[in-house]
């Protein structure tokens, strides 16, 4: 037997997904059953609906009437929601009592309690003759200040909208006198009157007649307040549709929390969440703009493992600078720093140095820094094969332990005091980042210090010296520039199978000045093809394992 129309509550999606314009479409799937013909007919319908239609605090109506942006309409809902917010924490108190002493139905029973800006409030009533709608002005229905501007009177079929929604499953099924009657009062604000009568017709034809960002975000707001799930994965998928901007993108991500929660909008969110961090991949290109975006956008942005920054230090250093300007307040910031901005910076990925300040920065909680910063070190000192484990364990949750695609790639070091100054470092890139520096390509380490002095790794695909043929190059460089010179021995390794032990490549030793660099170009003696090749003798599971040796000449 097939269903007519059938929701209860939240169908599975059947929309082909497409971000292409072309495939834009103001109609739901067409397995969904047709009933457009029977909305507002009265012979097709059970019931008489009355919408009884409050005059707005700001008089405004539409919602995106005068708004020409998204940004506009932004501004407007708040301030309208503020508005209602302010003149109603009494009247929906009095309004209750009042309606208990008239006998009403509980309004539990009735009212949507967690939806975004006003309640919906519902009634039945009785008609004389049954089939006559009833004015229903009375002042017990009414809130402080407020007045029914007018009444909307339609003929619905109570099994068409109960299949669809919760909420009207519930008005007309709770067991009570009122889920007998005919006549049925709805109130809402004039802001809200458009997008309803959306609502209602989607219910019975699965289609929408708006085409713009603005309207359909009305009818998503509707559709969320009563409840109808469809309807919202719909606009979701429009919403999708429709060229992104940042606004746009932002505004998706602050609907109000009972909307961000709803399955049928995870979607929209996930693709604003995907906007955000493609455009601003590069935080230092677009700093500023960055600074200014609210928690939400920053939060986006910086769960990506795709921002183009050197290190995981230059994030903990962007998180600081936005913290202390949307902040003053030192205890403003703890408070934020603790409990929503460290899970975004990846702290095992932070050099040692800049963890040293962490412990000593006042914008965090000390206990909050101590422990973060201990989680951090305990990380490092992992092996990599329980390295990656963590990773993996952390990928579909905090991702704290998953690395970031970093212009310069982390490195773990050991320093030596004595007998001499030296310190060993080792460098892990994986076999993709290799062939992504075919044919010039340059791929570099993060700093790492000896004697006070800051050194970095190089790897290269480069020209044999006869030019010949590609290879792999490895080469070391020292950072500060400046008349100081240091006499250092180093030497590089790899690790090479069979044994998987660490095989010494290359010897030398080098009088270093500021932005001097020394190295091998063809580290393994090799052509690049052979390097690369699927029986390659360096690549230990996808990864290839370079460790340098630097020792301080005296």
């Amino acid at each position: 037997m097939k269903d007519f129309n059938l929701d209860l509550f939240d169908p599975a999606e059947t929309v082909m997904e497409s971000s292409s314009s072309s495939d834009y479409s103001r109609s739901a799937p067409s397995s969904d059953a047709d009933f457009g013909f029977a909305f507002n007919d009265s012979n097709f319908s059970d019931r008489i609906l009355h919408i009884e239609i409050m005059a707005d605090l700001d008089e405004a109506s539409p919602n995106f009437e005068g708004c020409t942006t998204i940004l506009d309409w932004v501004r407007h809902r708040k301030r309208r929601r503020e508005d209602v917010q302010k003149d109603n924490v009494v009247d929906l108190t009095l309004s209750d009592e009042q309606i208990l002493n008239e006998n009403q139905p509980d309004m539990e029973d009735f009212i949507s309690l967690e939806n975004q800006d006003e309640e919906a409030i519902v009634m039945g009533e009785e008609s004389s003759s049954g089939d006559e709608p009833t004015n229903t002005n009375d002042s017990n229905w009414n809130m402080d200040c407020s007045t029914v501007a007018r009444v909307r009177t339609l003929h619905i079929s109570s099994p068409i909208l109960a299949a669809k929604s919760p909420f009207f499953y519930k008005l007309f099924s709770n067991g009570m006198k009122e889920s007998e009657q005919r006549h049925v009062t709805l109130r809402i604000n004039s802001s809200e009157e458009a997008a309803l009568m959306e609502l209602l017709n989607f219910m019975y034809s699965n289609t929408l007649n708006v085409s713009s960002a603005l309207e359909i975000l009305d009818v998503l707001m509707a559709a969320d307040k009563f409840e109808v799930a469809s309807c919202m994965k719909f606009c979701s998928r429009l919403l999708r549709i429709i060229p992104m901007t940042p606004e746009s993108a932002l505004l998706y991500l602050e609907l109000p929390s009972s909307v961000l929660m709803a399955d049928a909008v995870q979607p929209l969110t996930d693709a604003a969440k995907q906007y955000l961090a493609d455009r601003y991949k590069d935080i230092t290109k677009y700093q500023e703009e960055v600074l200014s975006l609210p928690l939400a956008g920053i939060d986006a942005i910086l769960c990506s493992d795709e921002l183009q920054v050197a290190s995981e230090d230059v994030v903990y250093d962007f998180v600081l600078k936005w913290v202390r300007t949307q902040y003053p307040k030192v205890e403003e910031r703890r408070e934020v720093l603790g409990t929503q901005l460290a899970r975004l910076i990846r702290f095992p990925y932070m050099t040692c140095r800049k963890l040293k300040k962490v412990l000593t920065c006042n914008d965090f909680d000390q206990n909050v820094a101590s422990k973060l910063v201990l989680e951090a070190l305990f990380f490092k000192a992992e092996a990599p094969h329980r390295q990656r484990i963590l990773a993996a364990e952390s990928a579909s949750n905090s991702r704290l332990f998953v690395e970031r695609a970093y212009k310069y790639r982390p490195v773990k070091v050991v320093e030596f005091e004595l007998p001499r100054q030296q310190c060993v470092v080792y460098l892990d890139l994986k076999r993709e980042e290799c062939a992504n520096l075919f044919p010039s390509g340059r791929v570099y380490s993060q700093a790492f210090h000896l004697g006070g002095q800051g050194f970095f790794l190089s790897a290269h695909c480069n020209m044999d010296q006869q030019s010949s043929f590609h290879c792999f190059g490895l080469f070391l460089g020292m950072q500060e520039k400046g008349s100081t010179s240091f006499a250092i021995d180093y030497e590089f390794a790899a690790r090479s199978r069979p044994t998987e032990e660490f095989v010494s490549k290359y010897k030398g030793n080098y009088v270093f000045t500021g932005g001097k660099a020394v190295g091998y170009r063809n580290l393994f003696a090799i052509p690049w093809t052979t390097f690369m090749a699927e029986d390659s003798l360096y690549f230990i599971n996808g990864i290839l394992h370079l460790r340098a040796e630097l020792t301080i000449r005296h």
